[in-house]
């Protein structure tokens, strides 16, 4: 367990090396490094933001696709998904479902499909899968970009926490206000659902894969559910609340990206339109 001084110090290298966009070794080798401690090095980065002047606006959901977890791990592969905060300078909408995304101060940048949410209402405690689907406001789809500070993505489960869960920033496309009918079989709407992912370095656009929301701890909605149930053993942070963006993690691997690439989504089983992305 980490005393508090060492998490603070944690978080401020973590921070630092953000700022300066440099790789630095990952703290599981300087140290044993729990799941737990790793939640406390985030508590006090969140912390440390929030008197810089930012604003948490939700939550960022990580490895919660189970296909992608055996490729995770330096000593032992991931086994669960962790989450971050996200804040209101790295989340933004895009016009049109298109958008365009500088890479300057990005470390080893990934983008990730993902689908988002925003809560209408906290979750009651002891809310079953329905009462969540209950609390949804509307649905996105969303592009996330994850950033690592640990050289060629070599990590443990615990840096990953520490590390903002490698949140670097969210674009969220066009929102879908989600009727009772639709609340009622999200689940199942979800867990049907898949995305193609594309990209482009000049004219044409090459299919790069394809991901299903079962991919998604069966489905996204599972993953918020799996979120609240995880954030209720937490008790220093707060539960989930009206009016936060929830990214569910991705429903592909996360891919690499760099300057002058163009990222497209379309969606098949589930009313939500794609994303085009291009990099700069």
């Amino acid at each position: 367990m980490l005393m508090s001084t060492q998490a603070n110090r944690y978080a401020h290298q973590l921070l630092a090396a953000r700022a300066s966009s440099q790789q630095i070794p990952c703290i599981s080798k300087e140290t044993a490094l729990s799941i737990a401690d790793g939640y406390d090095i985030a508590k006090c980065i969140v912390d440390i933001r929030i008197a810089q002047g930012e604003t948490p606006i939700g939550r960022k959901i990580g490895f919660t696709n189970r296909k992608i977890w055996p490729k995770y791990g330096e000593q032992e592969p991931i086994k669960a998904p962790i989450w971050a905060h996200i804040y209101d300078d790295t989340v933004r909408y895009a016009d049109n479902n298109q958008g365009v995304q500088s890479l300057t101060g990005a470390v080893q940048p990934r983008i990730e499909p993902e689908i988002v949410f925003k809560l209408r209402r906290a979750p009651k405690k002891n809310a079953t899968l329905n009462d969540i689907a209950d609390c949804i406001e509307w649905m996105a789809h969303g592009f996330e970009l994850v950033d690592c500070p640990f050289p060629n993505w070599k990590f443990e489960a615990a840096d990953a926490v520490a590390a903002f869960g490698f949140h670097g920033s969210l674009i969220v496309g066009e929102p879908h206000m989600l009727s009772a009918a639709t609340r009622r079989n999200l689940a199942d709407i979800l867990t049907a659902a898949s995305v193609s992912l594309s990209y482009s370095e000049g004219a044409e656009f090459t299919l790069h894969s394809a991901g299903y929301g079962s991919n998604v701890l069966d489905s996204p909605l599972h993953a918020l559910l799996n979120l609240h149930e995880t954030l209720k053993m937490q008790a220093q942070f707060a539960p989930l609340a009206a009016g936060e963006i929830i990214a569910t993690g991705t429903l592909t691997d996360a891919y690499p990206v760099k300057p002058g690439q163009t990222w497209s989504t379309a969606f098949s089983g589930v009313a939500l339109p794609g994303m085009t992305l291009s990099f700069v």
